[in-house]
């Protein structure tokens, strides 16, 4: 018999916060620019009427169960790419005592806003 050593691998929660990560940073880097050219530029402007984003039309787009889905997507995952980087950006400043503490408080944070945005989004129904 051969002496072989195989070689163990840990398994982590890092790419579960990547994909999260990435997902919030691709949906922030293409919607803010456009929201800032609808909400700060077109409509001042009068290119484009206001009353299309009338509290009516917008709470009956996010009461209806696509508009909802929009509403937790556009509001979680930016959250997620946020609380991702602040919780890197601890450690790049070299904040290294109470990782563990961190990494529930930063993705803690998230979870925690995520599923009351989506409570509240279940209450309009």
């Amino acid at each position: 018999m051969s002496n072989t050593t195989e070689k163990t691998y840990t398994r982590s929660h890092e790419p579960i916060f990547w994909g999260l990560f990435g997902a919030g940073g691709m949906l922030t880097a293409f919607l803010t620019p456009v929201m800032i050219l609808i909400t700060g530029i077109l409509i001042p402007l009068g290119l484009i009427d206001s009353k299309h984003l009338s509290y009516e039309k917008v709470h009956l787009f996010a009461t209806s169960w696509y508009g909802a889905a929009i509403v937790l997507v556009l509001v979680a995952l930016p959250l997620w790419h946020t609380l991702h980087r602040i919780y890197h950006a601890l450690h790049d400043l070299g904040i290294k005592r109470g990782r563990d503490l961190q990494q529930v408080f930063c993705y803690g944070f998230a979870f925690a806003v995520s599923i009351f945005v989506f409570t509240l989004l279940l209450q309009m129904f």
